[in-house]
């Protein structure tokens, strides 16, 4: 059997091959997933650690529960449903977010990396609230188009538009619009995910192409005129035969109609713009992996 090496001993930088023995001491049964785990001791250290030491859900409770609450995450219900069905606390469901939504966003990435390179894509920003709609959130979004495959996003605050825009101001102050920083972040982290000269495609926003160039400037960037949402899709359809944007639309639609903080007219509304961005990379890796089958 191959012992593992001492966590404690691997900290300090020691060399593999002068890192000291170690042998097993004992075992102990993992209650959450019933299994027994063997445990060491190393020889040198005189610690004791076990074979799941390392493991990212170390000392976590519940775990065999990681991929039913990442799958019930991203198929529209709230946290307090998820916690009523599965009969654990709120608390845990809170806790279970944060985890696998760190989680799912490493995975994400790691998995775009190992993919080969997006040569064609489209991006565009989806609003919602932070609360209430005087504290509006826009989220970036890049896709690969016909694939669907979700590139990656940023969630960013902005100040109220419209209507709204004079009670908002009264309310909370000026806000500052984060919108242009969170489309640089984006951009930074395609430029190795996505071909030097590929083609990108986008509404008319009269910011966009200066993203594009500055990032991409061997990419065609094609603009298009935005148009009316349709009834169907949530709104972010559209009323056209032909939609050239139309597989990043077909994913903020399915972004809408799965994760419930972003449902149209309702009462399940993000509260913290962080814990927005983990449920959406939970949905983000689950639509890549499970939904349209990316290797």
């Amino acid at each position: 059997m191959n012992k593992p090496k001492c966590p404690n001993c691997s900290a300090k930088k020691i060399p593999p091959e002068s890192r000291p023995r170690t042998i097993v001491s004992g075992s102990y049964y993992r209650k959450s997933d019933r299994k027994r785990i063997r445990t060491f001791k190393c020889l040198d250290c005189e610690k004791y650690f076990g074979s799941a030491s390392r493991n990212r859900c170390y000392r976590q409770n519940k775990r065999q529960l990681n991929e039913t609450i990442r799958t019930l995450f991203a198929s529209g219900l709230s946290q307090r449903r998820l916690a009523k069905i599965l009969k654990i606390s709120r608390t845990t469901v809170a806790r279970k977010l944060v985890f696998i939504g760190q989680e799912s966003l490493r995975k994400l990435d790691e998995s775009n990396q190992n993919h080969p390179k997006a040569a064609l894509i489209e991006f565009d920003d989806l609003e919602t609230f932070e609360h209430t709609k005087c504290r509006p959130i826009s989220v970036t979004l890049a896709v690969e188009s016909r694939t669907r495959r979700i590139l990656g996003f940023e969630v960013a605050r902005m100040s109220a538009k419209g209507r709204i825009a004079k009670k908002s101001f009264k309310k909370y102050g000026r806000l500052k619009d984060q919108r242009s920083a969170a489309r640089a972040k984006l951009f930074s982290r395609l430029t190795e995910i996505v071909e030097p000269d590929a083609i990108i495609k986008s509404d008319e926003n009269p910011y966009y192409p200066l993203t594009v160039k500055r990032f991409f400037p061997g990419a065609t960037h094609l603009g298009f005129k935005g148009q009316r949402g349709a009834i169907t899709g949530q709104g972010e359809l559209k009323k056209i035969g032909y939609d050239p944007i139309f597989s990043l639309n077909h994913t903020c639609a399915m972004f809408r109609a799965n994760v419930n903080r972003l449902f149209r007219k309702t009462w399940c509304t993000t509260k913290k713009a962080e814990r927005l961005a983990l449920h959406l990379a939970i949905y983000a890796y689950y639509h890549n992996h499970s939904l349209i089958g990316q290797k």
